[in-house]
């Protein structure tokens, strides 16, 4: 049995024909998942979340194909995600940074939806490695590009309409994936 390891910056079982993958559920954010130390790149930021993916396999030949466990964990990473909470001086602009925070979350959760219902779908041959690979750096692109309009469209949470609709996007997300949890 071989084991592949690898790690992407940005528990249910599901079972499928030739691959099964395992996940934890959906985290709601608060003040506490904040422990870095706040940047000080000048860029005005009042806050900043870091998620990874780390995802990892085991595969075993079957037949003319090869079965693969993937595991899919999605990592709030609360020491290099921080809250300059001496520039958020109002419990309401505390909950609209947090919301917007939790939207940089929602597109991590997103992907790693999306990397186990791909998986899910895939029929592995002897070029598994290959193919696994393309599949989490096609996803792993797809939503760092989504989080870089995520901040764009919002004006990094200023532009309340903006937010506003990227909000309702979100939630009509979550209400159709199965591990959602709200």
């Amino acid at each position: 049995m071989e084991l592949r390891i690898r790690r992407l910056i940005f528990v249910a079982a599901f079972t499928f024909f030739c691959c099964s993958a395992f996940a934890q559920p959906y985290k709601k954010l608060t003040v506490d998942d904040f422990r870095g130390t706040p940047g000080t790149g000048g860029d005005g930021s009042i806050a900043y979340t870091t998620c990874s993916i780390e995802y990892s396999y085991t595969a075993r030949p079957e037949r003319d194909y090869y079965v693969l466990t993937f595991y899919i964990k999605l990592v709030m990473e609360s020491g290099q995600s921080w809250m300059n909470l001496h520039k958020i001086n109002t419990k309401e602009l505390l909950a609209e940074i947090l919301k917007h925070e939790q939207g940089h979350y929602n597109i991590s959760y997103m992907e790693q939806q999306e990397l186990l219902r791909t998986v899910g779908r895939t029929v592995f041959h002897a070029d598994y490695h290959t193919v696994a690979d393309r599949i989490f750096d096609r996803i792993d692109a797809k939503y760092k590009q989504l989080n870089q309009n995520y901040d764009i469209d919002t004006q990094n949470s200023t532009n309340r309409v903006q937010q506003h609709s990227w909000d309702v996007y979100f939630q009509q997300r979550l209400n159709y994936m199965p591990l959602a949890k709200n």
